[in-house]
């Protein structure tokens, strides 16, 4: 997915004289091609990730859409002030590629782990939050963020992902995509968990639970309309995320019926992970499964709500 998002930036700064890339120590190879070509729109800015951003905040007021890439954690906890006054505050068209969204860099620990990154950034006005599912939803994506006026977070997962979406569904930021038509049940999910919900639902089917996914790609704006339309036609709503249970897409979910349809909250059951720093290093798969978060847990979730 990181591949492919970095081989748009290019593709849409050879359609797009605005477009720049700005890098953080990310190592040779890295967009060789846009740097031979287009050096005067290559910028690799060694570790010094607050000023990458600040800097990309000054391009963008000279009318540039420049697009930031470096690991996750360093876009957010370390550089939220910049994040927060330079780029929200002005409602610039800047472009966060978060490397490494959740628990992808397991094994270097609680450092590197992303998993409160949507909260922080949701709590940011201006800000769109973007979490495809796959490589191809990712290319249906990238050339959208050419006419979106506003920043962008862009969590990015590992890589090498199954493909699951449907190009017929195309992209649209802001609008979630019901890859799974539900019945009795409904998971909500963002980035590859979405992966995880349609695993859970062929399970649950099997059980004789008919069940669907609707993929939350875009965090925020949330997609109320959908919500509003689904919710009262499901007897059981399970949201799943790689991400912390404070502040991501299961409390914009919640906080969205609390605030319009109430009496629909009943029917919600949060999946993430716990309120506590991970205690193990591993791949992503055992953190995940440490924390609950797989297959089984879904259906189990999805089980107790129907």
């Amino acid at each position: 997915m990181r591949k492919t998002s970095l081989e748009c930036i290019y593709e849409l700064a050879k359609r797009d004289d605005r477009v720049v890339f700005i890098g953080s120590d990310l190592g040779p190879g890295v967009l060789d091609l846009m740097k031979k070509e287009m050096p005067g729109r290559f910028f690799m800015e060694g570790v010094s990730e607050q000023h990458i951003v600040g800097m990309a905040a000054g391009m963008a007021m000279e009318g540039f859409i420049p697009f930031v890439n470096t690991i996750a954690t360093f876009l957010t906890r370390r550089c939220y002030e910049q994040v927060a006054l330079d780029l929200c505050l002005q409602d610039l068209p800047v472009r966060l590629i978060a490397n490494g969204g959740g628990a992808v860099y397991a094994p270097l620990g609680p450092t590197h782990l992303a998993v409160e990154d949507i909260a922080i950034l949701r709590a940011l006005p201006n800000m769109t939050i973007v979490a495809p599912c796959d490589a191809e939803e990712m290319k249906r994506f990238m050339i959208k963020t050419l006419g979106w006026h506003h920043p962008i977070y862009i969590r990015l997962a590992k890589g090498g992902d199954a493909v699951v979406s449907k190009e017929q569904n195309g992209f649209e930021i802001g609008k979630a995509i019901v890859l799974r038509e539900p019945g009795q049940g409904l998971f909500i999910s963002t980035g590859i968990m979405t992966q995880l919900a349609l695993k859970a639902t062929e399970q649950l089917n099997v059980e004789g639970f008919s069940c669907g996914v609707l993929h939350m790609h875009t965090i925020k704006p949330l997609d109320n309309n959908s919500l509003l339309y689904w919710f009262p036609k499901v007897k059981g709503v399970v949201t799943v995320e790689e991400h912390t249970r404070i502040g991501g897409l299961g409390s914009a979910v919640l906080e969205f019926c609390n605030d319009e349809m109430p009496e629909q909250a009943a029917k919600i059951s949060r999946i993430g992970i716990p309120d506590k720093f991970a205690d193990q290093y591993g791949s992503q798969n055992s953190l995940l499964g440490h924390w609950g978060i797989t297959v089984d847990s879904l259906c189990v979730a999805m089980r107790k709500q129907l």
